[in-house]
């Protein structure tokens, strides 16, 4: 998932009413290769703030994972742990952060974005990336839209 600085051609894509746009692409790859692959875009690995972006960046990705047939279900966005930072269970992000090319991102989201799927490896010794999973198709979040949740 990139989170693109304009808006690209129609395709997988939604953007903000006043902010950046976030576009699907389907690929099996590592961390690096998705993050290469959204700077070819001129944009970076997905990142969010807030609920409202979430809610946006999990209705893309359930319309690119539908559309794909056998549906993939881990994205990667731009959460990772640098080897220097250890893990944190009191913080929703565990001591993850936003990576970003260049622009500011926030260094902590709100307790509500903080889910997930399986607790990440309590460690100070390596990087580490997270990916946004989605669940399986008719598994929904509370309040209607997709499962999801922050997996290492």
């Amino acid at each position: 998932a990139c989170a693109l600085g304009r808006r690209p051609p129609p395709a997988a894509v939604r953007c903000q009413p006043a902010g950046a746009c976030f576009s699907a692409h389907l690929a099996n790859g590592s961390y690096a290769e998705a993050r290469s692959a959204c700077g070819r875009r001129r944009g970076d690995l997905a990142w969010v703030s807030g609920e409202e972006e979430l809610g946006l960046l999990l209705e893309l990705l359930a319309e690119a994972a539908a559309a794909a047939g056998p549906a993939p279900s881990l994205f990667w966005v731009g959460l990772k742990r640098n080897a220097s930072a250890c893990t944190d269970a009191e913080r929703p992000l565990r001591g993850f952060s936003w990576e970003s090319g260049g622009g500011a991102v926030p260094q902590e989201v709100p307790a509500a974005l903080g889910r997930w799927v399986k607790e990440p490896v309590r460690s100070c010794l390596m990087v580490r990336c997270a990916g946004l999973q989605l669940a399986a198709a008719g598994a929904a979040a509370p309040g209607g839209g997709p499962g999801w949740g922050w997996k290492e």
